[in-house]
């Protein structure tokens, strides 16, 4: 399947995502197969999966197009998502048919700025997909210019700049899709809880929408409520925001 084939198959419908991680309570060893098999049996066109082991156990069980990358925390910088060659290649030998990567002007655990990985991909693996995640649309633009096939607000939220954020940014995406759309796919990810809210992406531009917490981690469902309901007194994007420990390859 050509790069085209693979994008045109996603547009207009939902991605989920499926992730788990060992300190989760929802964890067991095939959580997150069960997570995919319910998606694809919903209608979902895609799964965005993470960590090599994930993304091979989700390949074995469904029929589906697999985003993959690798969550990699380190103290001294907030940029963890496939943030090295290494991770790269260990996702992509995993079988993922998109390789997401942090593409932000973010400085690496290595010294590097992070969208410069994006450049390296594209070289060493030129028919392999890219998808960028970015906070802003000053990073979007760059990373269509540099090549990316998809583009998503994913990080927006996990940054520096936008850390103190309680929702998605519906202006800034629909600057990016009028923006970039025919350049590259401009997807949604991050901070979408309804289908009203995936809907609102289709309308401003989407190609897709990206929905995990609010569909595959009813523990971050259920402190969002508790959350609310206690007064905004435990802050349950700390939860979602958390660095893990004890992952498996």
């Amino acid at each position: 399947m050509t790069t085209k084939e693979l994008l045109d198959s996603l547009k207009g419908g939902l991605i989920v995502s499926c992730q788990v991680q060992p300190d989760d309570p929802i964890y067991t060893e095939d959580m997150v197969v069960k997570m995919a098999e319910a998606a694809q049996w919903a209608g979902a066109v895609g799964i965005r999966a993470e960590s090599p082991h994930q993304i091979a156990q989700i390949k074995a069980a469904v029929d589906l197009p697999v985003i993959g990358l690798w969550k990699v925390w380190h103290d001294d910088t907030d940029v963890f998502i496939t943030p090295t060659m290494e991770a790269v290649e260990a996702i992509i030998e995993a079988g993922a048919d998109i390789v997401a990567i942090d593409c932000t002007a973010q400085r690496t655990h290595e010294g590097t700025v992070a969208w410069d990985l994006l450049d390296q991909v594209k070289e060493k693996h030129p028919d392999v997909p890219v998808f960028a995640d970015v906070s802003n649309l000053e990073e979007a633009r760059h990373a269509a210019e540099h090549g990316a096939d998809i583009v998503a607000p994913t990080l927006y939220g996990y940054t520096a700049e936008t850390a103190n954020i309680d929702g998605p940014d519906f202006r800034m995406f629909a600057a990016m899709c009028r923006e970039l759309s025919g350049r590259c796919s401009v997807m949604m990810e991050g901070h979408i809880y309804t289908p009203e809210d995936a809907m609102k992406c289709l309308f401003l531009g989407a190609d897709a929408v990206i929905v995990g917490s609010a569909i595959t981690r009813p523990h971050l469902t259920a402190k969002r409520f508790v959350d609310l309901m206690g007064g905004y007194q435990d802050d349950w994007r700390a939860a979602e925001k958390a660095h893990h420990n004890g992952h498996q390859n």
